[in-house]
């Protein structure tokens, strides 16, 4: 086997786990496929049904859930900054002195008595210190800026629909790039089988030719050697193909000892495409890019509510009911005519003019939502153009890649003829054992070659369906 194609095969296991744990940590899975074999739990996975066990147990999606949630119910309620603020308060004070209060009724004393009515002079008492007093409070204050406040809230939750959706199709993309992934090991393992019980009969069939005396003993050690040889690779393989499986069963939430088995096949569908057709149609509407413009657009609210707020004055509305209850120890709670009526109603116009100062907080951060606007928009420059150089590569990747599948098509064609004739001429004696091998290893090659460049077809069109947002027609 060809060493390259084996170290590619080798680091697949770290490219499922960097995949994986970057875009994929699902939960808990519905367990309606599995079945019981001996202890051990099965279930058979198509890249349909992978996908939809990410839609269900993904914590990476389900975290993108929660936050669009928050971004939602700000948006919602976006209006509340119009709502009065009302506090409701109630409170029992005590006057350290009530001197001046006794002088004051006292001091009657004498003009009553001389009129002729009787009048009984204060002595301080207890609840003389105790009053009682009640507080509710309604104020409302109302800007300009409000508005772009509201509307702010409103283009942050569109932005954050966009970035939910940018989540839905990474992590989803990059499951049927691990599920084909797993085929593309799947068939290397394959491939080393058949490799090992073409060296064992081959082994076999060299101690039969030399029991007859048709080979010398040196072709029987050989043959044995390269047999046994194969036997702790072909092991180590399958010990690797184990644990990725393995890793793709946790990544999916299912239980541990699950073995999965998969249903499907290395066979891309393939699609005729024009890179300025796609950037004509599709440039604009790209995920990225609608994410940036939606950010921007925020800043720009963001930056109009600043504005209000520094040039323009606002308006404070309030009112309170403080009923307050003197003497409230003795006092009769229940006779409205023991409480007085201390508040107030006030209109407010209040103009900060120290924020239209260009050295004050509120210009300083206008300045830095004006810099991170321009930013943005170098940002949606670099973002339409790095968009065309990515969708112009892609597209002519997609065109090398079926063009080299059907190149490598007749390759496995050339190479299995050979391979046939190969056997046939090492059962016939005219050929050498290692002769044999190198025809058995260009077959494998070959066939390798052809599963991983459909692998690569197929994962680059993920990928530029995933850059684009879209799903291209097949």
């Amino acid at each position: 086997m060809n060493p390259a194609f084996n170290k590619k095969i080798k680091s697949f296991a770290f490219t499922l786990g960097l995949l994986a744990s970057a875009f994929l940590a699902p939960a808990v899975l519905a367990t309606e496929l599995y079945a019981e074999e001996n202890g051990q739990k099965t279930v058979t996975l198509t890249v349909d049904s992978a996908v939809d066990y990410a839609k269900k147990n993904s914590r990476t999606l389900k975290s993108a859930d929660i936050d669009l949630d928050i971004k939602r119910r700000a948006s919602a309620n976006s209006w509340n900054v119009l709502f009065p603020d009302v506090t409701v308060s109630g409170t029992m004070s005590r006057a350290n002195s009530v001197e001046s209060s006794i002088k004051q009724a006292n001091a009657m004393a004498p003009i009553m008595n001389a009129m002729g009515v009787p009048f009984e002079e204060k002595k301080e008492t207890e609840s003389m210190h105790w009053t009682a007093v009640g507080n509710v409070t309604a104020s409302l204050n109302l800007s300009l800026a409000y508005v772009n406040s509201i509307r702010a809230a409103k283009a942050d939750y569109e932005a954050g629909k966009i970035s939910w959706e940018k989540s839905q199709k990474e992590t989803l993309a990059n499951v049927k790039k691990l599920f084909y992934g797993l085929l593309l090991a799947q068939e290397n393992l394959d491939l080393q089988k058949r490799s090992l019980e073409n060296a064992r009969q081959r082994s076999a069939q060299a101690s039969a030719n030399f029991r007859n005396g048709r080979i010398p003993e040196l072709a029987l050690l050989q043959a044995q050697v390269t047999y046994q040889n194969k036997v702790p690779e072909v092991e180590q393989a399958e010990l690797q193909f184990k644990q990725q499986k393995n890793m793709f069963a946790f990544l999916l939430g299912m239980p541990v000892g699950t073995d999965i088995v998969l249903d499907g096949s290395i066979e891309p569908v393939y699609v005729d495409l024009n890179a300025d057709d796609l950037m004509k149609k599709y440039l604009e509407d790209s995920l990225d890019y609608k994410s940036l413009q939606a950010t921007l657009n925020t800043l720009n609210l963001q930056l109009g509510a600043a504005n209000m707020a520094a040039f323009t004055p606002a308006l404070a509305l309030s009112y309170s009911y403080q009923p307050v209850l003197p003497d409230a120890l003795d006092a009769d709670w229940g006779d409205k005519d023991a409480w007085v009526d201390n508040g107030s109603f006030s209109v407010t116009l209040a103009w900060k003019l120290s924020d239209m100062l260009p050295w004050s907080k509120n210009r300083q951060q206008a300045k830095d939502l004006k810099a991170n606007i321009q930013k943005l928009e170098l940002s949606l420059q670099d973002v339409r153009e790095n968009q065309r150089m990515k969708i112009q590569e892609a597209v002519d990747n997609l065109k090398m890649c079926r063009e080299q599948i059907q190149s490598m098509q007749r390759n496995v064609t050339l190479a299995q003829r050979s391979y046939n004739m190969s056997a046939t001429a090492y059962m016939n004696g005219t050929r050498e054992l290692l002769d044999l091998r190198d025809a058995e290893n260009q077959l494998n090659q070959a066939k390798l070659g052809l599963a991983n460049q459909k692998y690569n077809y197929i994962s680059s069109l993920l990928d530029l369906e995933t850059l684009l947002g879209i799903e291209l027609k097949k």
